[in-house]
């Protein structure tokens, strides 16, 4: 019984280390990720970003922070207090769990379930909630109808991403995502399924409401939206949220069509997850360079796209994808 529960505690252990240096390099990650997108910006608009908080500006994310953290949290009077408190947490917290599938490297995963393709799917599904509680608790109109852009536009996309999914597991034949890395280890998916890679990353800038898709905050109409009347920590919740959904789609992008931790042209010299890292890091160059050049779409352009482009286009490859592997022989038998 003693050996048992040694064991039991001993796992434990390894699990919560390995959770604890996920969860650190997510939030430094995502700190720095201001800081790229902050220089991304300036070097498209001729400008330098920061360079005066510290060398080369680098401490200017833990400033921002520390302003943020030392401001009031305001809760409006006409608001649902626990509800609009509740709102960021949840946002920031789905953002955060969606890694725990996450393959990083060769069996290095927190949890290498057998369905982490599901599971991700449905952890992106559920980030739709924290919006809308936060425009419904506002008590708000601003925020309310920012909330119900972002219901109608997350919705809209998520049905083309899925269909993009199922078409990378009809190549891969399996859900759990370490297999779907270790099935390109000849071929990435990015080349045979690229046109369903871009409609994969397009729809990513709209689940994440990033621009030109921002119709959410969208400044000109809605003053900031669905998070118009927070402030603090809690507006700092909902802003780092953002940008560790852009970081978790930058994953998923990497992981179905990317090759994961794979190195490519067999350059081996780098450790797996330096590899996963760096590819993070250019999808992410895709997400700062459209915000940089791209004008805000309307409203019924967002929708025109989303359902009468992305969603029949890929339904079509997928079919298509699906006969020529069943007519070719190469259809996975799964695992």
């Amino acid at each position: 019984m003693a050996d048992l529960l040694a064991t039991y505690i001993g796992h434990f252990g390894v699990m919560f280390v390995g959770i604890l240096c996920v969860v650190v390099v997510l939030l430094l990650s995502m700190a720095y990720l201001t800081y790229y997108e902050r220089k991304v910006l300036a070097a498209a608009m001729l400008r330098k970003g920061p360079n005066v908080t510290g060398p080369f500006g680098l401490l200017q994310p833990m400033a921002d922070g520390l302003k943020l953290f030392l401001k009031e949290t305001i809760v409006p009077t006409g608001s649902n207090p626990v509800l609009f408190l509740l709102a960021p947490v949840l946002t920031f917290g789905l953002a955060l769990v969606g890694w725990s599938v996450i393959p990083f490297g060769p069996g290095l995963v927190i949890s290498n379930i057998n369905v982490g393709v599901l599971y991700l799917f449905a952890i992106s599904s559920l980030g739709v909630y924290g919006i809308i509680i936060a425009g419904w608790a506002s008590n708000s109109r601003y925020a309310f109808l920012g909330a119900m852009r972002s219901a109608a536009q997350m919705v809209s996309y998520e049905v083309s991403i899925g269909f993009v999914i199922v078409t990378v597991l009809l190549c891969a034949g399996s859900l759990n995502l370490s297999k779907v890395v270790e099935a390109q280890s000849h071929l990435w998916f990015c080349i045979p399924l690229f046109p369903m890679m871009i409609v994969f990353f397009v729809s990513g800038l709209a689940e994440t409401n990033r621009a030109p898709f921002d119709l959410v905050e969208s400044e000109s109409e809605l003053v900031a939206g669905y998070f118009v009347e927070y402030s603090a920590m809690a507006f700092a919740l909902f802003y780092l949220g953002e940008y560790m959904n852009m970081i978790l789609v930058s994953g998923m992008t990497t992981v179905l069509f990317l090759g994961g931790w794979l190195a490519p042209f067999g350059l081996t010299f780098l450790p797996a997850p330096i590899w996963f890292g760096l590819k993070i890091f250019v999808v992410l160059f895709g997400f700062l360079w459209a915000r940089a050049t791209l004008p805000r779409f309307r409203y019924d352009q967002l929708m025109r796209l989303g359902w009468k482009i992305f969603l029949p286009f890929s339904i079509v490859y997928m079919v298509a994808v699906a006969g020529f592997l069943v007519a070719t022989g190469n259809l996975p038998n799964g695992g």
